[in-house]
C-alpha cells in the first residue's frame, strides 16, 4: 500500500473497530445463538445449552403468530415507505420553490419531530387518537361524523400508526432531498424550460434522474427502518388489537424478553437481517440498472 492508503486505513481503524464491536460481533453471536435452545435455564448453567441446528427456524415456520407478524411488517413497509418518501419529496419540492419565504424556519419546524423522543411523541399521538377524548375524533364530531376507535380497530390501527410514523420520520428525508434538489444542474432545467417542457416533464426527465442516487438511498434507509418498526406499535397498541400491529421485531422482543426463548429470538433477528440484506441488494441492482449508482 502507498503512504496515503496506509494513512487512510489508520484514520478509519477506530471507526471500523467500533463497527466491528457494535455490529459484526453481535451479528455473529446472534447467528450462533439461533442454532441453540438458549433460554433462561442456560443463563444460570451453560450445561443446559443445547445445539438444535435449524430447529428454531423450523419452529418459526410453523408458528402462526410469526407469519402474522411478518405480514404486518411487510404491510407497514409496503404502505409506509411510499408515504414517507412521497411526503418528504413533495415537501422538499415545495421548499425548493424560490417563491417560498422563511425557508430555514420551515425546515427547522418540519425536521423537529425527527429529533424528538419516539416514546414521548407516541404517547401524545395515542391521546390524539383516543376514541373519547382525542382531538381527531373531536374534529370529526364537529363536522357531524361519529368517533372512530383508531387504535382499537384492527382495520384502522395500522393506518393510524403509519400516519404517526410518517409525521415523525419524513423530516430526515426532506432535508436529504432538499440538498439533492439544490445540486440539480440549473442549465439543464433552463434548457428544458426553453424547449417548452412543463413542470411534470422537467421533474420526470431532469430532476428525477439527477436525484436518483439520493432517492435510492432514501428508499433503502426507509425500508430498513419500517422493517424494524417496534417502538411505535409497542407504545401505542402493544401489538394489538387482535395482534393486528404485531411486527417481527415486536415478536422477537416478546420471544426473547417475555418468554426468555433467546435462541428462537435470535433466529427471528437473523431472518430479519437476511430480509433487509436481500431487499437492499435488489434495490442496489435496480439502482445500477437505471444508472443511479
Amino acid at each position: 500500500m502507498t503512504r496515503q492508503e496506509r494513512a487512510a486505513w489508520l484514520f478509519c481503524a477506530p471507526v471500523l473497530a467500533i463497527i466491528a464491536l457494535v455490529f459484526v460481533l453481535p451479528t455473529a453471536l446472534a447467528m450462533a445463538l439461533s442454532v441453540t435452545d438458549y433460554s433462561v435455564y442456560a443463563l444460570g448453567d451453560w450445561q443446559n445449552l443445547r445445539f438444535v441446528g435449524l430447529g428454531n427456524f423450523v419452529d418459526l415456520l410453523s408458528t402462526p403468530l410469526f407469519w402474522r407478524a411478518l405480514g404486518n411488517t411487510l404491510m407497514f413497509a409496503g404502505l409506509g415507505v411510499p408515504m414517507a418518501i412521497g411526503t418528504s419529496l413533495a415537501v422538499a419540492l415545495l421548499l425548493h420553490d424560490t417563491t417560498v419565504r422563511w425557508k430555514p424556519l420551515w425546515r427547522v419546524l418540519l425536521f423537529a419531530p425527527y429529533v424528538t423522543s419516539v416514546v414521548a411523541t407516541a404517547v401524545v399521538w395515542r391521546f390524539l387518537f383516543n376514541e373519547r377524548f382525542g382531538l381527531l375524533n373531536r374534529a370529526l364530531g364537529a363536522i357531524g361524523l361519529p368517533p372512530v376507535d383508531w387504535l382499537g380497530n384492527p382495520h384502522t390501527s395500522i393506518p393510524a400508526i403509519l400516519l404517526f410514523v410518517t409525521w415523525k420520520t419524513f423530516g430526515y428525508n426532506m432535508i436529504v432531498f432538499t440538498a439533492a434538489l439544490s445540486a440539480v444542474p440549473q442549465d439543464l432545467m433552463e434548457a428544458a424550460r426553453l424547449d417548452g417542457a412543463g413542470s411534470w416533464r422537467r421533474f420526470r426527465h431532469v430532476t428525477l434522474p439527477a436525484i436518483g442516487p439520493t432517492l435510492l438511498l432514501a428508499a433503502v434507509m426507509s425500508i430498513a427502518g419500517f422493517l424494524q418498526i417496534f417502538a411505535e406499535p409497542y407504545v401505542m397498541t402493544m401489538g394489538g388489537p387482535a395482534q393486528s400491529t404485531t411486527t417481527v421485531l415486536f415478536f422477537m422482543f416478546e420471544e426473547g424478553f417475555k418468554w426468555w426463548n433467546l435462541g428462537q429470538a435470535s433466529a427471528v433477528a437473523f431472518i430479519l437481517f437476511l430480509m433487509i440484506l436481500a431487499i437492499t441488494l435488489v434495490q442496489t441492482r435496480i439502482g445500477r440498472r437505471y444508472e443511479w449508482l
